[in-house]
């Protein structure tokens, strides 16, 4: 009879193997693949296909997004993943332990050049850059006081008359 691993065993044996990333990404990047394909099988209305290194990086950027939200780029570094050639050492590591099917035409060079994780991960959550007014625009934003906003001229006013004392 023969035994036949289960997916935990294979990935004990890659991570055993390749010590780089946590068994967590592992099962990130998986989670990913499924989330890009679900994504493009609604876009394409039903059509299973394969996917692209390219298509998988910006799926698996938007699960990132959706899961860990501003924690994205620090939980992925945690489990090694501070780039997009991570991802495809990962997918390639999967595929030579046949817990992924490659084509022909796939490669790690695919994964390269994809995004910067800063922009990727980090910049979504930043505050919009906002520019200074030159000094300009300042000055056509100050009116003139009317005699009608004496009262907030910054000039003590007289003190009204009381028949208090």
């Amino acid at each position: 009879m023969i035994h036949r691993k289960s997916y935990d065993e294979v990935l004990d044996g890659i991570i055993a193997e390749d010590t780089r990333y946590h068994r967590d990404a592992y099962h990130f990047v998986r989670e990913g693949l499924d989330y890009t394909q679900q994504s493009i099988s609604k876009r394409e209305e039903g059509a299973v296909r394969h996917i692209s290194g390219q298509e998988l990086l910006g799926g698996m950027r938007s699960h990132a997004l959706e899961e860990y939200g501003p924690m994205a780029m620090m939980v992925l570094s945690e489990w090694g993943i501070r780039r997009c050639e991570d991802f495809g050492e990962i997918v390639f590591n999967m595929v030579e332990h046949e817990l992924l099917a490659k084509t022909d035409e796939d490669t790690r060079d695919d994964f390269s050049g994809g995004y910067d994780f800063e922009d990727a991960f980090r910049k979504p959550f930043l505050p919009p850059e906002t520019t200074p007014p030159s000094p300009e625009s300042a000055q056509r934003n100050i009116s003139p006081l009317s005699d009608s906003d004496s009262g907030r001229s910054g000039q003590p006013s007289e003190p009204e008359a009381s028949d208090k004392q």
